[in-house]
């Protein structure tokens, strides 16, 4: 028969039984796995024109998700813009992409390709579209390009797609009434620059670089797109309901000759990919997106706007399951 412990003893042998449970409690802790494992292989992530907001963007995204998610390997591919990414992702060619939703919405009416299989992952930020002028020019409407040679956008860009509902929305035939001039934001300001072209539109984030720095070297003009356009663009239960009367602000381009906020529409950016992504892949990929805002938004400025509390809102696109995991995790 064992002797009785002491007061003193049963105290010190309490204090070792804690011990040792805290020890295996902390063994316990290291050995077996804590969640589900971090996502590794292989991703790849379509962006737009090298001189656009969505490639700077991704640029700065890859950085942020090299830090996130060290097991996977991000390689960006540079596209003509919204619809080219949805194609993309919709056929495997890319994993994520970055579309307006009035692109979304389209593909979605004219039945693409994978349609039904795209997923929304987050609301970004909006673009603001832009029709630039030299300031000398005597363009103050949409009605006044009538004759003139515009760059709507290369095909399968969101420029196209919006630039072309603008000039009719404001009377014009596309085709017929503008002699439209296919090329991206990467050669615009430069066509304009060299008077090769009377106007550009672009759709992107404020500000846009290639906009910001052409109005640094020539004096611009930004011609305001008002609420009886922006009416007169929207029907209802049409996809143009995803447009919107916006304002750009004046310190948007500082350099431009407006001098005062410039009225114009709108649309929001959503991040997308398919239901055949990974649910684990996807809901870090929405958290980084989320976390890294700020950081990236202090070299593009559009990106400060994501914000968790409407990130969620990426309709026309049901929410991919492992983005909705991330949400229901993450609530403010």
């Amino acid at each position: 028969m064992l002797p009785a412990l002491s007061r003193p003893g049963r105290r010190r042998a309490l204090q070792g039984a804690v011990a040792a449970l805290a020890v295996c409690g902390l063994l316990l802790w290291w050995l077996l796995p804590r969640g589900a494992p971090s996502p590794e292989g292989k991703v790849t992530f379509s962006t737009g024109v090298r001189t656009g907001v969505y490639q700077r963007y991704g640029v700065l995204l890859e950085e942020a998700l090299r830090r996130q998610l060290p097991k996977v390997d991000v390689t960006l591919q540079t596209s003509q813009g919204s619809q080219e990414n949805l194609t993309r992702v919709a056929t495997g060619e890319a994993d994520f992409t970055i579309a307006t939703a009035d692109a979304v919405a389209t593909y979605q009416r004219n039945h693409r390709e994978g349609a039904d299989r795209l997923r929304g992952c987050a609301r970004l930020y909006d673009d603001y579209v832009q029709l630039v002028v030299p300031d000398g020019s005597g363009i103050r409407s949409i009605g006044d390009l009538r004759g003139k040679k515009v760059a709507v956008g290369q095909e399968g860009s969101g420029v196209r797609l919006v630039s072309n509902r603008l000039l009719a929305a404001g009377g014009l035939d596309p085709e017929r009434d503008v002699e439209p001039v296919s090329i991206g934001i990467d050669t615009m300001p430069g066509r304009l620059e060299a008077g090769t072209i009377d106007a550009f539109f672009w759709s992107g984030g404020l500000p846009t670089s290639a906009v910001r720095d052409l109005s640094e070297r020539m004096p611009v003009r930004l011609v305001p797109l008002g609420p009886d356009l922006v009416k007169a663009l929207q029907k209802p239960g049409d996809i143009t309901r995803y447009y919107r009367s916006a304002v750009m602000p004046a310190d948007a381009y500082g350099k431009a000759r407006n001098h005062a906020a410039v009225p114009t529409v709108a649309v929001s950016n959503l991040l997308v990919t398919t239901d055949l992504t990974d649910p684990e892949l996807t809901k870090r990929f929405t958290e980084t997106v989320i976390a890294s805002r700020d950081r990236i938004g202090r070299q593009v400025h559009a990106a400060q706007l994501v914000d968790l509390r409407t990130a969620i809102y990426t309709d026309p696109l049901p929410l991919h399951d492992g983005a909705a995991e991330y949400y229901r995790s993450a609530k403010p």
